[in-house]
Parts: structure tokens; C-alpha cells; sequence
């Protein structure tokens, strides 16, 4: 991937993508890994609880991923929103000023 193509948003966008994308990869290179090991102690007759202790369990979702930006302000790059809790001021005042949420989607 040639980096020296994409516009320094487009940089921070990918930045910010990137932790969040390896913790969601490893999660699932885990929970695949702790499979195959359930699957080869049953083979042999073997509960991975009997083997390890009752302390292993399922590993559940990732926590605290983050979510990709979806708005951003045409003028002001640092001002950005993923659409989800509640909506900053500025988009508030973009809105009353009479734009659109369409008109922010990245």
C-alpha cells in the first residue's frame, strides 16, 4: 500500500482503524486457536476444563473498539463524529444553520 497517495484525513482515518482492526483479528485468531485445542482434548477424550482448569472460557466480544468516524466538518477536519451517543454541539449548529447530516458523511 503506497501511503504517500492518501490525504493526511485519509492517514488519521487509517490510523484509527488500525488498533481496532488488530484487536478484532487477534480476538477472533484466539477464540479459533481455544477451538481447535477444545476439539483436539475432546479427540482424546479430554474436556479442556479438565485439563487447564474451570478459569478457561469462551473469550467474548472485544471491548472498546473503536468506531469509524462517519461524520466529519467540511471545514474543520479535527471535528468528527461516528453517529453513535449524543450529538456534539457542532453539528447541532450545523444543522440549525441549515445543513445536512449528508452533507457531513465522510
Amino acid at each position: 500500500m503506497d501511503l504517500t497517495t492518501l490525504s493526511t484525513v485519509a492517514l488519521r482515518d487509517l490510523l484509527q482503524q488500525i488498533p481496532a482492526e488488530l484487536k478484532r483479528r487477534e480476538a477472533q485468531e484466539k477464540a479459533a486457536i481455544l477451538e481447535e485445542l477444545r476439539a483436539l482434548a475432546k479427540a482424546r477424550g479430554y474436556q479442556m476444563e479438565e485439563l487447564v482448569g474451570k478459569e478457561v472460557v469462551k473469550p467474548k466480544a472485544v471491548a472498546g473498539i473503536k468506531v469509524r468516524v462517519k461524520y466529519r466538518h467540511p471545514q474543520n477536519a479535527e471535528l468528527q463524529w461516528t453517529g453513535r451517543g449524543r450529538m456534539p454541539k457542532w453539528v447541532e449548529a450545523w444543522q440549525s444553520a441549515g445543513g445536512t447530516l449528508e452533507q457531513l458523511l465522510v
